[in-house]
């Protein structure tokens, strides 16, 4: 049996229960750091934590859910193709893509 695993509502990675409520406030510094380098044209709204998280009486997999249903709406369109990357990778890409 698999242990239980929370998302994180920033970056979509699991975590265990203990280890989520280190890595939150340190992937949300790390977001305002690589948001603030972005072009003006780029740069996204700050993520917030899906209601889902905070009420008690939601199941786990509601919660991640809605945790990967946000870290997935921090991704950008490729204006060619249609994929979505983060704002950085999304450069790149658009560099290559016919």
């Amino acid at each position: 049996r698999r242990p239980c695993f929370r998302v994180c509502y920033i970056c979509g990675r699991e975590f265990g229960s203990q280890s989520i409520s280190i890595h939150e406030p340190q992937c949300l510094e790390k977001w305002h750091t690589e948001n603030n380098q972005l072009p003006r044209h780029l740069r996204r709204a700050e993520p917030r934590k899906p209601e889902a998280l905070t009420s008690s009486s939601c199941m786990l997999t509601a919660e991640n859910e809605a945790a990967y249903d946000s870290a997935q709406a921090q991704l950008l369109p490729c204006g060619n193709c249609g994929r979505t990357f983060l704002p950085a990778c999304l450069t790149v890409h658009q560099k290559c893509c016919r």
